[in-house]
């Protein structure tokens, strides 16, 4: 087995597009971590870097980040609210703690990513497990397991429901580890993190560069099943375009593909993200209701092979069980950003 790299977002804010340009050229070369950092949309990333010179602090506690773009717009947040780590270029004079960085210096740039990846440990440890549960899928199909490597646990996982991992795993500490069936009642240690089994194959499918998407999910009809059982925030508008298609109607990979002008390997992995956690499936007899249109002559009503997934991607954190019972709104913000 090889072990992936775990993948992180990076948002930028307040640069120009020759900054941004040195930076997508830079983040790379100095990062020194067991992860890819990846750049993104500044609401969806895991960490930002932000232009100092271009930061104002509000009357109300919140700053202003002014764009470096002449089209764009300002940003205006809450820094004591922030559940991401942020860092600014020097100077950056603000009264709530935050880190810095020297845009000119490499070492200083490296150090404040470390930083970052010291902060996302949990996210990372996740991703780690996702990717042995994958690997491993077809023998973790049902029960509570537990991840063991020189008789320490690293993880112990419910199919059907949560899952927890020790926040220091690493890509590395995969090499000796074993998958071990326990007893039904799961039992999580306090110091391990937690995430539901949708939450954690979600955040591995979104950021994976495998192609998870099985091969008959290009070939025959997808069927609408459920809403993602993931924060609102983590979906992009890609994701939430795919649910308003597959909930008005099924449709197959190229029709699909044809609609909304994605690359073959875009659409197979936002795809890949929505099978993972149960939202979209390939038998009509899962689909979450009768098509609303009258079915296309492009597509053939037919089920692929039974999925090797875990039933567990069924789970739901409780509060979000509560809040099932209205029909959810799949409608995609203008304009649909394709990325």
């Amino acid at each position: 087995m090889t072990n992936e790299l775990p993948v992180l977002r990076l948002g930028l804010a307040g640069f120009s597009r020759e900054e941004q340009e040195h930076l997508f050229a830079l983040v790379p070369s100095v990062a020194v971590g067991d992860v890819n950092w990846d750049f993104c949309d500044i609401e969806r990333a895991d960490a930002w870097l932000v232009n100092g010179s271009r930061v104002q602090e509000l009357d109300d506690g919140r700053i202003r980040i002014g764009s470096g773009i002449a089209s764009g717009h300002a940003i205006k947040i809450n820094l004591a609210e922030l559940d991401r780590p942020i860092a600014f270029t020097k100077p950056a004079k603000l009264a709530v703690p935050h880190f810095t960085f020297d845009m000119g210096s490499r070492p200083s740039l490296a150090a404040v990513l470390h930083k970052f990846e010291v902060w996302l440990a949990p996210l990372i440890a996740q991703f780690c497990l996702a990717s042995s549960i994958v690997e491993h899928q077809s023998a973790l199909r049902s029960g509570v397991f537990d991840l063991r490597a020189r008789g320490v646990t690293l993880a112990v996982v419910s199919m059907h429901g949560e899952t927890g991992v020790l926040p220091s795993l690493g890509p590395a500490d995969l090499d000796a580890a074993v998958w071990t069936r326990q007893t039904p009642d799961l039992v999580i240690p306090d110091n391990f993190s937690r995430a539901t089994m949708s939450q954690l194959m979600w955040q591995y499918a979104s950021r994976t560069k495998r192609d998870m998407l099985p091969p008959h999910y290009t070939t025959g009809a997808l069927f609408f099943r459920r809403p993602p059982r993931v924060q609102q925030r983590q979906l992009d508008d890609s994701h939430l375009y795919l649910l308003r298609e597959l909930s008005a109607a099924p449709a197959t990979f190229e029709a699909l593909q044809r609609r909304s002008g994605m690359g073959e390997r875009q659409l197979s992995h936002h795809l890949a993200a929505l099978y993972f956690v149960g939202s979209i499936t390939s038998n009509p007899k899962r689909a979450a209701r009768p098509p609303t249109r009258t079915t296309g002559p492009d597509v053939e009503m037919r089920s692929g092979p039974a999925s090797n997934l875990p039933s567990g991607l069924d789970s739901v954190p409780p509060d979000m069980a509560r809040r099932n019972g209205a029909d959810p709104d799949f409608t995609a913000p203008a304009p649909i950003g394709l990325y």
